[in-house]
């Protein structure tokens, strides 16, 4: 899953996707595309950015629900969370050395 998720935030494009959905959660697709245009001038067609929410659903990065005829997507971040605390783990403090604990 970590896989997909790097892939999806390889394009530049699907960053600012994620980024849109960050400002404001919940669009359509005719909303995402506008914004997209006003804010980053990215003249995208709709399917071309539909295939960029596909990739971004696919990595679980953006989940999507149907209020009547609408489709609405939502900002998922839990794939971002597992792969940070992957690396990094949980917080724990660091105890300040001092000169005379070390070796």
């Amino acid at each position: 899953m970590a896989d997909d998720v790097f892939k999806a935030l390889a394009d530049p494009t699907r960053r600012r996707i994620l980024d849109e959905l960050t400002d404001r959660n919940g669009q359509t697709l005719f909303e995402i595309c506008g914004r997209l245009v006003t804010n980053h001038g990215l003249g995208l067609s709709r399917q071309a950015v539909s295939q960029h929410l596909a990739v971004l659903e696919t990595a679980g990065l953006v989940i999507t629900r149907r209020e009547g005829r609408y489709k609405f997507h939502d900002l998922h971040t839990e794939p971002l969370e597992h792969i940070v605390t992957r690396w990094l783990g949980p917080k724990t403090p660091k105890t300040p050395q001092t000169p005379e604990s070390t070796p």
